[in-house]
């Protein structure tokens, strides 16, 4: 990672930037988002508790994948909360005389890498929960930024501090006022956000803070995803599989978020350039939760497929086999990871082809982008209806919308496919995929005229009868007389009738339909035919 000082290009850039901007309208502000986003290449640093016994020695890294850490905590200290300190320990000089912080960090650099600094975590208090005076809580933070000559921060919010609104708000404004300064000095600071998820994303509080900082104008470089310790959200799910479900859910959350309360039009691209994922390797802290070698491979892969923007893990000091003297391995221990490694190194199997550095989130400013011109969707080559704000839709009903297909969770009319949404219980739709190329129509069975009798007003139909209405079949879920079929699509939950699916008519129509009897419109009993 480069240091923070403006170089002669970086300054130049700048320059062309302010006239892009001055001068080219929109035209400059596309070419500033294209000049950045072709240098936002995807970083690994993993963290190190730089309080934890046994010291880490981060400071001669031994692979390219270590190089890069974030250092962590700074947290309040106890007597004093408007100071910052390593982990309650340690104030910042207390940490260059007893653990040769100052030092050690130098020699990494003088190695190639550098080093971000994480605020918060578990176990203590984050500055802004405790320092209430924003003049005060901006000198804390600016200090740490100062004394280590960082460009990238990051703040891990859990615990008790993901429920403190208060301290939400007056964090974002007190690093929008740094971000700010920073930039006036010719400097970079790109901030980093770190949140607990579940597979479902963040949680309201979660969302809450994120909606803090940009409603403060804190240009995010992006939200950094514990992905570790679901508990009963895991469910049947692996370690990957619910990674992954959480990073999906994390990257459509921004984007209604960033559409809500910024007035900026992000990419899917630049959306995913600011996901990052955290695991805990080995045993997690919650016992039955194990993350292996092989889901670290696995994990890899899949973050590069999403295309997100950082990798980091908990933790560097954990990254080794444990000795043979350290018995219970379902106890989560600060200096190894509970699982027998043989020769391989998370950090390298996490870090593997996140070859960039902090220095490039610092680097990125994030602007409007032109939305692109799509074809609009072709009924000849999608293989299901498009949909329509006007028409009604089951359960289980299929569409496509913007050349993507969705499933109707429920019954849903007028609502948005795409509709950006924070929560996935907030849709009616499922997003299955996109359209594939050659895709066509895929053939809607019906049955023939004399399948079952037309609908009539005067009938009597009982539970199971079926009937025809405009050559849809639909089938009576109770007793029914005089209600139409029809207000089944508006109305379905007490509509008497519910349209049978595709699976069912296909049954009809290969022999193995219902042979229940169904009212004629004189009041008789037919037979459908099969």
């Amino acid at each position: 990672m480069t240091r923070r000082r403006v170089s002669a290009p970086r300054l130049l850039l700048l320059i062309i930037i302010a006239a892009a901007l001055g001068v080219g309208g929109v035209v400059g502000v596309q070419w500033v988002q294209n000049a950045f986003a072709s240098r936002a290449t995807p970083w690994f640093a993993g963290y190190v508790d730089a309080t934890a016994t046994p010291d880490y020695a981060f400071e001669t890294p031994t692979g390219t994948e270590e190089q890069n850490v974030v250092l962590s905590f700074v947290v309040a200290d106890p007597d004093s909360p408007c100071t910052p300190s390593w982990g309650a320990a340690y104030t910042l000089d207390q940490a260059s005389d007893s653990l040769d912080l100052d030092r050690r960090i130098a020699l990494l650099r003088q190695h190639g890498g550098d080093i971000a600094i994480s605020f918060g975590g578990q176990a203590n208090d984050e500055l802004a929960t405790v320092c209430t005076d924003q003049t005060s809580l901006e000198a804390a933070y600016r200090s740490v930024i100062d004394r280590y000559d960082v460009s990238t921060i990051d703040v891990d919010v859990e615990g008790t501090a993901l429920e403190n609104s208060a301290s939400a708000t007056l964090r974002a404004k007190t690093l929008a006022a740094l971000q700010a300064e920073q930039r006036a000095a010719g400097k970079s600071l790109a901030i980093w956000l770190t949140l607990p998820v579940t597979p479902s994303g963040l949680s309201t509080d979660g969302q809450q803070v994120v909606k803090a900082m940009l409603d403060a104008g804190v240009d995010l470089a992006g939200v950094n995803a514990m992905t570790m310790d679901y508990g009963s959200s895991l469910g049947d799910q692996s370690l990957v599989d619910a990674g992954k479900s959480a990073l999906v859910s994390l990257q459509r959350q921004l984007k209604a978020l960033y559409t809500t309360e910024t007035d900026l039009t992000l990419s899917d691209a630049t959306l995913w350039s600011k996901v990052g994922a955290t695991p805990m390797i080995g045993q997690n802290d919650v016992q039955d939760e194990v993350f292996t070698t092989d889901d670290a491979e696995a994990f890899n892969q899949m973050a590069v497929d999403l295309g997100i923007g950082r990798m980091s893990m908990w933790s560097l000091n954990r990254d080794q086999t444990c000795g043979s003297n350290y018995v219970t391995l379902s106890v989560v221990s600060d200096a190894c990871s509970g699982v027998d490694q043989g020769d391989a190194s998370f950090a390298a199997l996490l870090g593997a082809t996140f070859t960039g550095s902090p220095q490039f989130s610092a680097d990125q400013v994030t602007t409007s982008e032109p939305v692109a011109t799509e074809a609009p969707d072709d009924p000849a080559t999608s293989p299901y209806q498009i949909w329509d704000e006007n028409a009604a839709y089951l359960q289980g009903t299929k569409v496509v919308w913007h050349h993507y297909v969705y499933e109707a969770k429920w019954w849903t009319s007028g609502d948005l496919p795409d509709n950006p949404v924070l929560n996935e219980w907030d849709t009616p739709w499922k997003l299955i995929g996109p359209v594939l190329p050659g895709e066509t129509p895929v053939p809607v069975p019906t049955l023939p005229a004399g399948t079952y009798p037309d609908w009539s007003g005067s009938a009597v139909y009982n539970k199971g009868d079926r009937v025809l209405l405009d050559d849809v079949p639909y089938e009576a879920k109770w007793w029914t007389q005089g209600d139409s079929p029809e207000a089944a699509s508006s109305d379905p939950d007490n509509s008497p009738w519910v349209a049978l699916t595709t699976d069912q008519i296909q049954k009809v129509l290969d022999g193995d339909g219902d042979s229940t009897t169904t009212p004629a419109p004189d009041g008789t009993t037919a037979t459908p035919t099969p």
